[in-house]
């Protein structure tokens, strides 16, 4: 993917002197009292704002924080503990600018951390107006927050389309490169595990891949709806009976191109949905009308672990079982384990998948774990994100 870096124009002295606008992710978890509960993304923006300030940068820093009303400024709505957390990774302190859209005082080797962008007006709509005031602001707009990439925002596309330089942030490019080497020029066999409570939620995702993968490995609820499709039977668990003709057009889609979507052939199932409850191990042909199937059995987990090992290219997004409740944990243990010991160049991303990566301490055997919930399920959606197309058009001039 052709864009321009931060990294290179830093590398060619490009910054030197000039007013940079760097677009973070920030929007970290809060406790009612306003303390930062997780602080991974303001760590992770770090390194492109310590870029800035070495190149000779002025530096402008901006993120959303959750979801403001626009126009309207509330203090639990503020960047304030953000800033305060910046200035201690970065050793100096981040003054928090408020009403900042019509003008900021920054001097080169400062860095200022502009006030939540969601409450100004136009953000989300990615007003013009607002896009070319924002611009104005600076010689150089970095991108570096993929989180938001799938939106066409003020802060995330506008900008990128009026400032002088429009450029991705290393975070950003990082992504770029993650994706291209897992879905545009992946090695094979390319396998990829798809999982979650629903069909219906995944669906584009399931199809775009399964043109594409060797191998398609489902789990969670839409496992269950795959297993309907085999015609095995799977007691009141969690499925959507009114799309197996959408799983079996997945399958067929996938047997057409000599590549397989594996229906477990073993199951852990319990009476009732608790962490408590008793786990029993069944083959897939013997689950009881009364049975809720939480979670793929050993034997399937092992199958899938050897497929995996010989992959030459993983994509993981879902949890293959509640792994929350110890008991229905086995699966997904399995498979990320699997998935750490692998030589395959592994990229993980979506809530539920980091926290079972965080569960099983293989965050340092994982290729590359994606920042982004919403933008990474685009991407294996097959869809080009907003972010992408304008850092593209810009670099093409």
């Amino acid at each position: 993917m052709n864009v321009l870096r931060f990294s290179d124009l830093c590398a060619q002295g490009k910054a030197a002197g000039q007013r940079v606008f760097i677009r973070a992710d920030l929007n970290v978890p809060q406790d009612d009292a306003g303390n930062i509960t997780e602080d991974t993304r303001v760590r992770a923006s770090v390194p492109c704002i310590r870029m800035a300030l070495e190149a000779g940068a002025a530096v402008m820093v901006t993120s959303h924080l959750g979801r403001p009303t626009e126009g309207v400024f509330k203090p639990e709505d503020s960047l304030a503990p953000v800033a305060s957390r910046l200035g201690e990774l970065l050793g100096r302190e981040v003054p928090l600018v408020r009403d900042w859209v019509d003008g900021v005082q920054v001097a080169p080797g400062q860095v200022v951390l502009l006030e939540n962008c969601r409450v100004n007006k136009g953000e989300k709509k990615n007003s013009p107006e607002l896009a070319k005031k924002m611009a104005a602001l600076c010689d150089i707009f970095v991108h570096d927050a993929f989180g938001t990439a799938h939106r066409a925002e003020a802060s995330t596309y506008g900008i990128a389309q009026y400032a002088k330089i429009a450029c991705a942030g290393p975070l950003l490019a990082a992504e770029i490169d993650a994706i291209a080497a897992a879905l545009a020029n992946p090695r094979r066999p390319l396998a990829a595990i798809v999982a979650g409570s629903k069909v219906s939620t995944k669906l584009t995702i399931l199809k775009s891949l399964s043109a594409n993968v060797d191998q398609l490995i489902v789990g969670g609820g839409i496992a269950n709806t795959f297993m309907l499709a085999a015609g095995l039977k799977i007691g009141k668990s969690l499925a959507e009976a009114d799309l197996v003709g959408e799983a079996k057009a997945v399958i067929e889609a996938m047997k057409a191109r000599g590549a397989a979507v594996p229906i477990p052939t073993d199951v852990v199932t319990a009476k009732t949905f608790a962490a408590d409850a008793p786990a029993t191990v069944k083959a897939a042909t013997e689950v009881a009308d009364d049975d809720l199937i939480l979670d793929i059995g050993p034997q399937t987990a092992r199958q899938l672990a050897e497929q995996l090992m010989s992959a030459g290219t993983i994509v993981w997004n879902g949890p293959v079982g509640v792994f929350e409740f110890d008991a229905f944990a086995h699966g997904t243990e399995t498979i990320a384990r699997a998935i750490a010991k692998s030589s395959a160049f592994s990229i993980a991303g979506g809530g539920d998948t980091l926290a079972a990566i965080a569960k099983y301490g293989i965050e340092k055997d994982v290729s590359y774990i994606s920042t982004g919930g919403g933008a990474f399920l685009e991407v294996l959606e097959g869809k080009t994100l907003p972010a992408f197309e304008i850092l593209q058009k810009r670099a093409n001039g």
